[in-house]
């Protein structure tokens, strides 16, 4: 996408030249709608963002755009107001933009928690997704805080309303726990997010061992949301409150490995692998009195071979819980290497794992960028400042588009060959 073609679409949906309408529920006339038609392009800001950045635009004209974006979040329409803050949450996890947000921190908060309290699922969802990069890109401190104190009560009545959609309420579980691992500075504060995540996981925990948790998929993707949660912000805890929480919590948890869908089974297992981390941490000897139960729970996952259940399914499942049962009975952890840059991250262990994917899941493509430039980031896996390369060596370390396009053509064509030969000798074999 090129820059004209992104500033023409800016201005179809109206930019600095369009009159901004009150907020509203209520969707705009059918005029409306065809302007959110060409709205599709900024979306795909993460993907094309840095390239069009570097390449074809001034960080003037990102900021232009992104001043544009801020406005329609006022739009009267639903879907110009969605498309808007997803258009500014894909910048700002392409690109670092502290001072250009800093200065609008109020005015995003604002237009956050307008689309928070009034705007249906999607647009919920849109603004918790945007909430959560706004955050990241801040970092801890007192910007960061003032977010989390005007937006954390919100999220807190939609995770907990029950006659809310789904799907906003497992993206603002997702939203309150990374916001709240990054800006809680108020211990009590801390402990109020957990309880809350608790009460919605903890309602699938039975009992009765033998007994399947059974739900829908979108109630166990708010279950998986708000257990992840809950996972971040213990590692973060005290270690008096880590060991009350595993007191509480922690034999509850092996009845979501029954669960039918995979995904929480999963998020149940890795979760159990970082208690068992966090537990041995604290105490060499710990003991779990029902061991022997749970490894052989463990090592069913982990060689499930339920006919009942897809293949993707089945071998996604095995995989992870290989793992889990290796961390569980032998303490072991399959050490990953993260490249960004000319820089390499070391996956060691749970903790560092499951912080390394929550962030991964909100920022997607824009992680590796983040993880050269954000401080705070940096910070938290302990890679020091930032590397400073001169304008030489990114040039060499960049591969242009065009380039790409030539790489992936050539293989492609020697695929095809290679194809083709081999068909070319099935057939002669065929023919004595």
């Amino acid at each position: 996408m090129t820059t004209k073609s992104f500033t023409s679409t800016f201005y179809l949906i109206g930019g600095q030249h369009r009159n901004v309408q009150p907020f509203s529920d209520e969707d705009a006339s059918i005029e409306t709608m065809s302007h959110c038609s060409g709205y599709s392009d900024p979306s795909s800001f993460a993907e094309d963002g840095p390239e069009i950045l570097d390449e074809e635009g001034t960080q003037e004209d990102l900021e232009y755009k992104l001043k544009g974006f801020i406005d329609l979040t006022l739009d009267k329409s639903a879907k110009t107001r969605q498309a808007a803050l997803e258009g500014i949450k894909n910048a700002l996890a392409s690109k670092m933009l502290y001072e250009f947000i800093l200065e609008r921190r109020m005015t995003l908060t604002d237009s956050i928690e307008r689309c928070l309290k009034k705007g249906k699922s999607d647009e919920q969802r849109a603004a918790a997704a945007l909430a959560s990069v706004l955050c990241i890109q801040l970092g801890p401190g007192i910007e960061s805080e003032e977010v989390l104190k005007t937006l954390g009560p919100i999220l807190k009545k939609i995770i907990c309303d029950g006659a809310a959609s789904v799907q906003a309420r497992q993206t603002c579980a997702t939203c309150f726990g990374v916001c709240s691992f990054i800006a809680t500075d108020d211990i009590t504060e801390l402990y109020s997010s957990l309880e809350c995540l608790e009460t919605v996981f903890t309602k699938s925990c039975l009992k009765e061992k033998d007994t399947r948790v059974v739900g829908s998929a979108s109630g166990a993707g708010l279950q998986v949301s708000a257990l992840l949660a809950w996972t971040l912000l213990l590692t973060v805890c005290p270690v008096s409150e880590v060991k009350k929480r595993l007191e509480m919590h922690f034999h509850k948890l092996p009845s979501l490995l029954s669960s039918d869908d995979v995904n929480l089974r999963i998020a149940a297992g890795e979760s159990l692998a970082l208690l068992f981390e966090l537990a041995r941490g604290m105490e060499s000897d710990f003991f779990y009195e029902d061991m022997e139960s749970l490894t052989h729970t463990l090592r069913a996952l982990a060689t499930d071979g339920n006919k009942h259940r897809a293949k993707v399914e089945k071998r996604k499942q095995r995989s992870v819980f290989r793992d889990v049962l290796r961390a569980v009975e032998e303490r072991d952890f399959p050490t990953e290497t993260v490249k960004f840059g000319p820089e390499r991250m070391y996956i060691d262990c749970w903790v560092k794992k499951h912080t390394y994917d929550t962030f991964k899941e909100i920022l997607g493509s824009g992680m590796q960028y983040h993880l050269q430039s954000n401080e705070f980031l940096r910070n938290v896996f302990e890679l020091g400042p930032p590397v400073m390369l001169d304008a030489a060596t990114l040039k060499t370390m960049k591969i242009s588009r065009f380039e790409r396009h030539l790489y992936n053509s050539a293989a492609f064509k020697a695929r095809t060959k290679a194809r083709s030969k081999c068909r070319d000798k099935r057939a002669d074999v065929g023919e004595f």
